[in-house]
């Protein structure tokens, strides 16, 4: 069996381009069988696949008997409509333990911009989620997350990786306490009503700003979020006409399209007399189309944007990240020997099958001789005659045939198998 996996993440790729591969939870069911009836059933028979979509990465894990990284690759290149040399030029490819490493990293959140961040192990719970529930999740790769999940509890718990993260929310309010000298004084508007804009809610929430409103496509899950903050919901059609009411906006949405365009932000910040506006676009794809950033008064930073502030404190980390990589490693070694172990279950099944048959045909044996009125003790001595010789009957014939090189490893494995003495 083959565990293999490939992605680009903020590392790797930039963000538009990530953009182009960004999946809503929603996607993930047809974007899986899209994926899964593109293998020859032939060479990859019920392929298993899972895939990882946030705001700084995306990443397809695969499991099959034979690995097929190419096939996968020129999937995910024709998905994205993109040439698989621009993606290959950003991409990565692992296969079996350098698989399973990069998923116990990145679910310990060694591997996000926020190095030990949190919100990652709920995404990727997320990920398996959907996958299990569109039939995807096969035994291996239930395997290989089950066990991530468990290795980034095991680093969560044993260092201190996250002691000292600082995530994307609080980072944006550093930088919107930067622009303007008292945030208690602003107006925020937080665009989508999703858990990123839920954290930056709660974050900015604590600074006390004078108002908070949530703009969000549904209204009802928008004043749901609200009632929390005790601040106002909107509906997404009205935020061209009040957006400049707001001094700080923060966007997040599963939108593939921009939903704040350079003519509206234009006509606030006429109407605002070209007071400052601090803007943070958090979605993969863009919310706020990207010309945006070249108006004066206007300071706008995306995810990528926010990378130097949230790793601050990065060196503070590094003992913790050298802890971590240990107990990864350990996790890395029992996945690979469970997997290891998991190309003799075909061999197993056909010892059991084959033992069940024996058996089934002694019994058989032994009933008709007890229905002619033969003694138990017979009757038991018959049966066990009989399985022995069936079970040695390989291994005498084994030893018998060939040239003596090959009786003598015969006998090796027969010694192995058949004289072990009991500890």
């Amino acid at each position: 069996m083959s565990v293999w996996a490939l992605g680009l993440n903020h590392t790797t790729a930039p963000l538009d381009l990530r953009g182009r591969f960004a999946f809503a939870l929603d996607q993930i069911a047809p974007t899986l069988q899209s994926l899964r009836s593109s293998f020859a059933p032939g060479r990859h028979p019920q392929v298993e696949a899972a895939i990882i979509s946030t705001c700084n990465r995306t990443e397809i894990y695969c499991a099959s008997e034979h690995a097929a990284l190419d096939h996968t690759f020129g999937w995910l290149a024709q998905s994205g409509g993109v040439a698989p040399a621009l993606l290959r030029s950003h991409a990565y490819t692992l296969q079996d333990d350098e698989a399973a490493r990069h998923a116990f990293r990145v679910a310990s959140g060694l591997d996000s911009m926020v190095l030990g961040e949190a919100q990652i192990l709920g995404q990727m719970k997320d990920a398996v989620r959907a996958a299990e529930t569109a039939g995807a999740l096969g035994s291996t790769l239930n395997q290989l997350f089950q066990r991530s999940f468990a290795v980034a509890k095991e680093v969560r718990t044993a260092t201190e990786i996250g002691a000292h993260s600082i995530s994307m929310a609080a980072a944006a309010v550093r930088l919107a306490g930067q622009l303007f000298e008292d945030i208690h004084q602003t107006r925020v508007l937080f665009v989508g009503a999703g858990e990123m804009i839920d954290l930056a809610a709660t974050h900015f929430a604590a600074k006390e700003p004078r108002s908070i409103a949530i703009a969000n496509r549904t209204l009802e899950r928008g004043e749901k979020l609200a009632s929390r903050f005790g601040a106002e919901a909107m509906r997404l059609a009205d935020l061209p006409s009040r957006l400049a009411e707001f001094d700080i906006i923060v966007s997040c949405t599963a939108s593939t399209l921009p939903i704040i365009g350079l003519g509206a932000v234009e006509r606030a910040l006429k109407a605002r007399k070209h007071r400052p506006m601090f803007m943070v676009d958090l979605a993969v794809p863009r919310d706020i189309e990207p010309e945006v950033k070249a108006l004066e008064d206007i300071y706008l930073y995306t995810v990528d944007d926010l990378a130097q502030v949230v790793q601050q404190g990065q060196a503070n980390r590094q003992a913790a990240v050298a802890q971590a990589e240990v107990i990864i490693d350990a996790g890395v070694q029992s996945f690979m020997h469970w997997l290891g172990q998991r190309g003799t279950v075909p061999l197993i099944q056909q010892l059991n099958a084959q033992a069940d048959e024996w058996r089934a045909a002694e019994m058989a044996r032994a009933r008709k001789l007890l229905a002619r009125g033969e003694s138990v003790d017979a009757v038991l001595e018959a049966m066990s005659r009989g399985l022995t010789q069936k079970m040695m009957h390989g291994a005498m014939a084994e030893l018998h045939a060939g040239d003596a090189a090959s009786r003598e490893q015969t006998a090796q494995a027969i010694s192995r198998l058949f004289l072990r003495k009991e500890r």
